[in-house]
């Protein structure tokens, strides 16, 4: 298994796209499977269209589902926190992605990314993760 690992700041944004960095990871690696995973309990990755307004629908639904206020038992850091602790189970932390060639078999307007709602750390690791097949 091959690994890397992509270091983030996410200060500036809730959605980051994760694709070209995949995409150069994956390269001449021929056919196999990728896993993306995010090693924290308050993030997730997703297989979205971004660019479209479908990563600002996204945040949208997830502001609905998840509000940020005091009803969380998970009550420590900023306001609302206990919200980015259930992100994961609706957000999941990892995907795994077919490869052929080297290269993502993504379809025409899908991307990977990171969703992170958390603003108590905004320092974020990536595995990458390639298995031949």
């Amino acid at each position: 298994m091959d690994t890397a690992v992509l270091e983030l700041d996410t200060s500036r944004r809730r959605i980051t796209d994760l694709t070209a960095q995949v995409r150069e990871f994956c390269a001449a690696k021929g056919d196999g499977l990728c896993n993306v995973f995010v090693p924290h309990a308050t993030a997730g990755v997703a297989v979205i269209e971004t660019g479209a307004g479908s990563d600002e629908d996204l945040l949208d639904a997830l502001e609905r589902l998840l509000p940020r206020d005091d009803r969380y038992r998970h009550a420590h850091g900023s306001p609302g926190h206990g919200a980015d602790h259930v992100l994961p189970g609706l957000v999941c932390p990892s995907v795994t992605v077919p490869v052929g060639a080297g290269e993502p078999l993504l379809g025409t307007w899908q991307s990977i990314v990171l969703v992170d709602l958390n603003r108590d750390n905004p320092r974020r690791s990536v595995r990458l993760s390639f298995v031949s097949g």
